[in-house]
């Protein structure tokens, strides 16, 4: 695939983001426009390595078929490439935005040399498809008199509904907040991941193929204005529920009760939801403008509450870790081709660089408790250093600091899905609270109910929530129907 000697000719070289001291001043995307012969350049370095690790269970969750897209960017085909991301992708434009790329982990040429810039192309191709009007409604010829309701407007919902559509099914999608998208619309902000131009315009596509939406709408035992899932059960042959992961981890050290402390998903969808109500007119989000920041918890998330703070005008910024910080190069125990545990520098951490002369990250840090004022508003935090000792966190005596904040923002990731929709059904849960459903068949203990994405497997990535909503309309369609065609 690619130029046979294209990876010893060429070196890796990504697409740049931005300028971040002028990315800082606004929410629009952080990246810039594709270059198409130097895309071309880079799709050359794809080797003809004989197994493709990078599509495979270590690589891409959605098993793109990455060396025959890089091959065909090579030689200029684009429409072509087109046609094979969308093979196994529904949505190439979400995830070649903000997926971390296991496939680059698992590139066999990353094995001696930096991997083949694989999430780039991938952008690339998508953005190109709809610049040159490729990708266009193309709904059911036929329909099968058969109905699903899904449950979540996330990338497992919208995938599996997509396929369900695709099969011919009618389908409505119930989201419970006032926009379509579930996480790509409010949990990942703009700069990443555009809501008019990016998400809405794929969710008017699928709109346009004959899938309902209804937004505002509020699943669960049909009282206090919500909708019961016991009659959606009734009234549809089948019921898909992809409501993610959306109890985030608290932090219940003295001191969380004080006025300023907040979940990370509390901020980011406050900031969004004003940002496309009112371009923040209506000041109706949580204001980091001249307040000393402290965001604990790193990954994505983390980072996204680091650039969002940033952009309101923080004062200051610092992002706790619990962990040490990761090597430059892959560790011992971290061989190829599982993902590299190294240290990377993201969108935001490069923009508080710039801002503030250095990196945000304080490592191997642990927090003791919250520091408030008289008025119950928090004023700091106090933390120390930490060690691990077989295996568990030992904090280090004498090296407790306090740390002045006027915001505090829990990243710490999520413990599993909201209830409501799934206890008045009597659904089974497994032992991290999940909706009990096997793998690759996602059907639950209650009939014509299935369960797929973070829902069912925990706190994941976008990626491996599309290949879920894709398996398990596959199976839905299966029982429906007694056999299926979808992938």
């Amino acid at each position: 695939m690619g130029k046979v000697t294209g990876f010893m000719e060429f070196k890796r070289k990504a697409e740049p983001y931005r300028d971040p001291a002028v990315r800082l001043l606004d929410f629009n995307e952080i990246y810039t426009e594709h270059d198409e012969s130097h895309l071309a350049t880079q799709g050359s370095r794809c080797m003809d390595c004989g197994v493709p690790f990078c599509q495979s269970d270590e690589g891409c969750p959605v098993y793109n078929l990455i060396p025959e897209w890089n091959d065909l960017v090579y030689k200029g085909q684009w429409r072509d490439a087109l046609d094979r991301l969308h093979k196994t992708n529904n949505f190439p434009e979400f995830t070649g935005r903000v997926c971390p790329a296991p496939c680059e982990g698992a590139c066999v040429l990353g094995i001696t040399d930096p991997a083949v810039t694989i999430k780039n192309i991938e952008m690339a191709i998508i953005d190109r498809g709809f610049a040159e009007g490729w990708v266009v409604p193309n709904p059911p010829a036929q329909r099968t008199g058969k109905k699903v309701a899904v449950i979540g407007s996330g990338p497992a919902g919208l995938s599996a509904a997509d396929q369900l559509n695709k099969a011919g099914h009618s389908v409505t999608v119930y989201e419970r907040a006032d926009r379509i998208g579930g996480l790509l619309m409010y949990g990942i902000p703009n700069m990443k991941l555009a809501k008019d131009e990016v998400v809405e315009r794929r969710v008017n596509i699928l709109r346009e193929e004959g899938i309902e939406f209804i937004t505002g709408a509020e699943i669960a035992d049909g009282n206090n204005g919500t909708t019961s899932i016991k009659s959606l059960r009734e009234s549809n042959d089948a019921v898909l529920l992809a409501t993610g992961a959306t109890i985030p981890r608290d932090l219940p050290i003295p001191g969380r009760e004080l006025t300023g402390v907040h979940f990370a998903m509390e901020f980011l969808t406050a900031n969004t939801k004003s940002l496309l109500d009112s371009r923040h007119a209506d000041g109706d989000y949580i204001s980091a403008k001249d307040k000393d920041v402290i965001v604990i918890g790193g990954g994505d998330t983390g980072t996204d509450c680091i650039g969002t703070s940033l952009r309101h005008g923080c004062k200051s910024l610092v992002n706790f870790e619990l962990f040490p910080q990761p090597p430059e190069a892959r560790a011992a125990n971290n061989p190829w081709p599982t993902w590299p545990k190294i240290f990377r520098v993201d969108y935001g951490h490069e923009e508080a660089s710039l801002v503030q002369g250095s990196d945000p990250r304080v490592y191997s840090i642990s927090s003791l408790n919250f520091i408030g004022d008289d008025h119950g508003q928090v004023t700091g935090v106090r933390t120390t250093q930490v060690k691990m000792v077989d295996g568990k966190f030992e904090n280090i005596p004498g090296t407790e600091k306090d740390w002045p904040a006027d915001l505090v923002l829990l990243a710490m990731g999520f413990l599993g899905p909201d209830h409501n929709v799934s206890d008045p059904l009597e659904l089974e849960y497994d032992e991290r609270s999940n909706f009990k459903a096997e793998y690759g068949k996602y059907d639950t203990n209650v009939g014509k109910v299935f369960a797929a994405g973070d829902c069912r497997r925990g706190q994941s990535l976008v990626v491996r929530a599309i290949n879920e909503g894709r398996e398990a309309a596959r199976e839905i369609d299966r029982y429906l129907m007694g056999s299926t065609q979808l992938p």
